[in-house]
């Protein structure tokens, strides 16, 4: 409703891809038998202490610095203590008051124009158990709970305020993502849990300058649930409002088949928590010669790659943003273009014909049997005529099945395209013949009677013809 503003922040839960765990050398790795990737430090057993990874450290570094936080020059690990049966101690090693970044920011684009979104901090800590529900979390008889999560390196990236809509909190995370992934500090497989997001949001009168009472909605683990969990919220706290209720500060869950939000329990404060520095911990000094280092090995960004890629390869801004999304993308994006150095048409078959393919099968671009070089070269026979456009997708096709080459391809089927004039004169001929309504039409001014019988000429060739031949023999023909 127009007389109401959303206000919505997000705490974003990202896996570091470390091979051994925040504080002990158990295994990272996903899946497993439950409880086998687990020691008595992350089990918390009694009598046994935490050493920090260093690889945590340098990695949470690496992100806040590609998200333009200011790196903290001393830091601390706390203990915040709540039960909960995914919590083997009863407590989770996290950060409080000195977090490693904090005063960062990321652009996206709104309906307004680009617009910068504040990050308040950004933090480290151990990841929970997992709790394994018969059934959804409100309907269960009874869960089991698996440790081998448990201790897994965490960076928590908190919000400022300043999203207005569940489609800008959307472009938020897909934007952190990426940027995640180009750093190579975490995989971000939101299927596995190494990407989820709690979404703490209000709703206002237009106009109030103070925020509304809150919800957080925990746990969400997919762009769907997360657009779908915020615009239901929204809509909820509207009408409680309209309807003269209030609104109650609690953490609520996402039901994905009933497809609404449901009361879990009072959301706590800072201070029930108990936070205190964690005494087996020492805090960190972090050396600036370090942060430097690490900044320097940054990889070029998304939006810096987006902004070359315009200037340098005359690329609209919307194939950019696409070809930039990921880092795998936008490296096989450039090397195609080396071999091939025709920018338009590479992005052109890279988001039509590759995307359509590789979203059809379930692939990433990593897994492709296409190597960007068999590409450049199918494109090299589209060029010089060997093979038409048309024929060209049947072959892109079966390269994307096979992995072979495009050449290959075209010699052992058959595919060279016809250039012979008097050859595609004879077809052309015999479709004229065939077809005399359509001619008549054609020569009645009707243009789109030409269409027709080039289909005619293409179809009988096979495909084969070429088509630009085809077209100016028809109309000489005509």
């Amino acid at each position: 409703m127009p007389q109401y503003e959303t206000v919505i922040g997000l705490e974003v839960h990202i896996e570091l891809k470390t091979r051994s765990k925040i504080f002990c050398n158990s295994t990272t790795e996903f899946g497993g038998e439950p409880n086998t990737h687990v020691c008595p430090v992350c089990l918390g057993l009694p009598g046994v202490l935490p050493v920090v990874n260093k690889k945590v450290v340098e990695y949470a570094i690496r992100a806040a610095l590609a998200l333009n936080c200011e790196i903290a020059e001393f830091s601390k690990f706390d203990r915040k203590n709540y039960y909960y049966p995914d919590m083997p101690k009863n407590y989770q090693i996290s950060q409080y008051d000195l977090p490693i970044a904090q005063h960062g920011c990321l652009e996206i684009d709104t309906e307004n124009g680009p617009r910068k979104i504040g990050i308040t901090r950004l933090h480290m800590e151990e990841d929970t158990g997992k709790l394994v529900h018969q059934g959804t979390i409100t309907t269960t008889p009874f869960s089991l709970v698996d440790y081998n999560r448990a201790g897994v390196p965490l960076i928590e990236i908190v919000s400022e305020p300043d999203l207005r809509s569940p489609e800008e909190a959307r472009q938020y995370i897909e934007k952190m993502r990426a940027i995640i992934l180009y750093t190579g500090v975490s995989d971000c497989k939101m299927e596995e849990g190494s990407l989820r997001c709690d979404a703490n949001i209000s709703v206002r009168p237009m106009g109030m300058e103070g925020l509304g009472t809150k919800t957080e909605i925990k746990n969400l683990n997919s762009f769907k649930s997360l657009l779908k969990s915020l615009s239901y919220e929204v809509e909820r706290q509207i009408e409680t409002l309209e309807e003269g209720g209030r609104i109650i500060q609690e953490t609520r869950t996402w039901d994905e088949a009933k497809g609404v939000t449901l009361s879990m329990r009072s959301k706590e404060q800072a201070h029930d928590y108990r936070y205190l520095p964690d005494p087996d911990l020492v805090p960190m000094e972090i050396d600036r010669n370090w942060v430097d280092d690490i900044r320097r090995s940054l990889p070029e960004l998304p939006d810096e790659r987006k902004e070359r890629y315009v200037e340098e390869y005359g690329l609209p801004a919307y194939d950019a943003a696409i070809l930039t999304n990921t880092k795998e993308l936008a490296d096989y994006f450039e090397v195609c273009v080396k071999a091939w150095p025709n920018p338009k048409a590479v992005s052109n078959w890279i988001m039509g014909d590759l995307t359509r393919l590789l979203n059809s099968s379930g692939q990433e671009i990593t897994g492709c049997k296409i190597a960007p070089e068999n590409l450049a070269s199918l494109l090299r026979l589209i060029d010089k005529g060997t093979i038409s456009g048309k024929i060209a997708k049947n072959v892109f096709e079966e390269m994307f099945t096979s992995g072979r080459d495009a050449e290959s391809i075209v010699k052992e089927k058959g595919l060279l395209q016809i250039s012979d004039e008097s050859a595609i004169i004879a077809i052309v001929d015999e479709v004229l013949a065939k077809n005399p309504g359509p001619v008549d039409d054609f020569k009645a001014g009707k243009e789109r009677a030409l269409g027709f019988l080039v289909g005619q000429v293409m179809k009988a060739s096979k495909g084969k013809a070429n088509p630009e031949m085809v077209n100016k023999l028809l109309r000489e023909k005509l």
